[in-house]
């Protein structure tokens, strides 16, 4: 039986002139949202600096959310109305159970095959002249985040039509009262400083900015460089 966690009754549009979606409900992950989920990972990365890695929806997907439904499907919410899934956070209160966020890029980039992908070879051009350059002028890169008082980590993904509902908001309330049932002492998330609607929403669930913003090797978004920004939440 599928467990209801929490819902939002916001009003959309705020005028009343075109039909409120259904309201979302969060619940945790089943097995049986698996397919559904990995068709909605593309979508819902959509329309931000942060919508691809490199352009290969399934390679990502095995970084971004396949793990964490072997792995960890306790920590993983999704946000479901009208009967389909609009969203989804993905999570862990202690980030070493699963592996690095680097050994599942490697992986994926293994098992697809990606450097022998012609369409691909100008990201992993770029990365590797991002990080000679970084080398040789002795500049910090983006890289993961490792600190005992905010082991947790997680990624929240909404398709853009449940942007805006309070669905983001009630998923990141369902995945807090998790972190405190574990007792984690902290969580930490990696986003982009370019993603300016993804850092509003996260100091309003009150995560803070962490150390410097550090460029990311091969990401590009409109021609230009992205940035890694580190936010912590302190229970």
């Amino acid at each position: 039986m599928k467990q209801l966690y929490l819902r939002t009754e916001r009003a959309w549009p705020p005028d009343g002139t075109a039909a409120a979606p259904a309201p979302a409900q969060i619940r945790p992950f089943t097995e049986s949202d698996r397919a559904e989920l990995l068709a909605l990972f593309g979508r819902a990365r959509a329309d931000s600096p942060s919508a691809s890695l490199w352009g290969h929806e399934e390679s990502e997907a095995a970084i971004y959310l396949t793990p964490y439904m072997d792995l960890e499907p306790e920590s993983l919410f999704v946000a479901e109305s009208g009967g389909r899934l609009v969203g989804c956070l993905t999570g862990c209160p202690d980030s070493s159970r699963l592996p690095s966020e680097e050994a599942r890029m490697l992986e994926a980039i293994r098992r697809h095959r990606l450097m022998l992908r012609p369409r691909l070879a100008a990201f992993f051009a770029r990365s590797t002249g991002d990080l000679l350059w970084a080398a040789a002028h002795r500049r910090p890169r983006a890289a993961a985040f490792e600190d005992p008082r905010w082991p947790a980590h997680l990624h929240i993904n909404l398709v853009p039509e449940a942007r805006g509902t309070g669905a983001a908001e009630n998923l990141m309330i369902a995945w807090f009262d998790r972190l405190r049932s574990t007792g984690s002492p902290g969580c930490h998330l990696q986003t982009l400083s370019e993603n300016t609607r993804a850092l509003a929403f996260f100091r309003r669930m009150g995560f803070t900015e962490y150390g410097p913003a550090r460029p990311v090797p091969g990401l590009r978004y409109r021609g230009r460089r992205l940035h890694q920004r580190t936010m912590v939440w302190t229970p």
